[in-house]
């Protein structure tokens, strides 16, 4: 199996399955003298873990992390960081659960390309490498990037913005912080959450899941991160983030709201604010131009498709008798994948922007333009403002 780095610099790598023993992240690249602790990793992994609401999995998984490798005393070392977090709840009647309709296609699950690509050998547990429980490697590797981009005066904050066709309104980096986390579905705008939450556990009660939209919001980011043509920042993001299994879509600012408009109503035109800084009087290209970040809030949005295991009659095929058959999956679920997706959608974004920060970084170095240019890329904590 391929494909299970992700970055250039700053890089990540998982390994592990939904019913292994274990899940592993290597992260290479994390410069040395970084403070790290398992609490600052569990923060993260905390908040993607299942059996926190009525919303989610009742799957009782603790995920408690524990870096193994690249620290010494608490700062890092400049090796590689490696972390190991141990899968607790898999009994054998979730397994034999599995176990039971291994042989069927489960409709929205990877089974029929993982049977072509893997045949008998194929992962059958709980979809194995397939399944989002692979995202707890994602989120401990994005929680390195969370210290690293703290140092330099960057956030990045997910949000649900639409549940089931529920839209919240839009809102500002400033709202996004202060409402983080009020409620089980992290969903940002108080008075739409519980319209929301009560539509997700009627959904649930029907034996069905839905889906929804995250709004990821990066703030401070400096303007000059993201190499033209193949490495722009909106690709590493988007591709990031569209390596995630539930979603089925990414937009990027106002997104697809441009086919609808003119280039004089979609143009972010620019001004000099008080400090004689170039900022953007509107943000409808998400803060990248050119896939470049421009300085301004980096916006994006992904679309989450709903849970594909339902506790209603599907129809299936058995890949061993080559029978059609009739499906009845009774293995634990979400209801909705949203409340525990938005911290992975996190950690894909911070995971990019940290490689592209690493990229410019370096380039910059060896680049001879003038000061006055080289300025405008400069992090908060070069221009002093930490």
């Amino acid at each position: 199996m391929l494909g299970n780095t992700f970055g250039r610099l700053f890089r990540v790598t998982t390994s592990g399955e939904s019913y292994g023993d274990a899940l592993l992240t290597i992260v290479d690249g994390v410069p040395a003298g970084v403070e790290l602790t398992d609490a600052m990793i569990q923060e993260e992994l905390d908040k993607r873990r299942p059996g926190q609401s009525k919303l989610d999995s009742p799957r009782m998984e603790t995920d408690q992390v524990k870096i193994v490798s690249g620290m010494l005393e608490g700062r890092t070392t400049g090796a590689p960081v490696g972390m190991i977090v141990y899968n607790v709840d898999r009994h054998d009647i979730h397994v034999q659960q599995y176990r039971d309709v291994k042989e069927l296609i489960r409709p929205g699950h990877a089974e029929y390309p993982f049977f072509v690509k893997y045949g008998e050998f194929s992962d059958w547990c709980g979809a194995g490498r397939a399944s989002g429980r692979e995202t707890v490697g994602r989120v401990a590797g994005g929680a390195v990037a969370k210290q690293l981009l703290a140092r330099e005066g960057i956030e990045v904050m997910g949000h649900v913005t639409e549940s089931h066709g529920i839209k919240g309104r839009p809102l500002t980096f400033e709202e996004i912080k202060a409402n983080y986390r009020k409620n089980d579905l992290n969903c940002c705008d108080l008075e739409k959450a519980d319209e929301m939450i009560a539509d997700i556990l009627k959904v649930g009660e029907a034996g069905d899941t839905c889906g929804g939209v995250i709004e990821v919001v990066a703030h401070g980011v400096p303007a000059g991160l993201g190499e033209p043509v193949f490495d722009k920042l909106k690709g590493t993001i988007g591709g990031g983030l569209m390596g995630i299994g539930a979603v089925t879509g990414v937009e990027i600012g106002a997104g697809f709201h441009a086919a609808r408009v003119r280039g004089s109503e979609w143009n972010d035109q620019p001004y000099l604010d008080e400090k004689q800084k170039v900022r953007f009087r509107t943000n409808y290209a998400g803060g990248l131009l050119g896939g470049i970040s421009n300085g301004e809030d980096i916006v994006v949005r992904l679309c989450c498709k709903p849970t594909p295991t339902l506790s209603v009659p599907q129809s299936s095929i058995d890949m061993d008798a080559m029978k059609e058959k009739q499906l009845e999956a009774i293995t634990r679920r979400d209801v909705t994948i949203c409340p525990r997706i938005y911290p992975v959608a996190e950690a894909m974004v911070r995971i990019a922007i940290m490689d592209a920060l690493l990229m410019a970084k370096g380039l910059e170095q060896l680049t001879l333009i003038d000061e006055k240019y080289k300025a405008l890329s400069k992090t908060a904590r070069e221009r002093g403002e930490l």
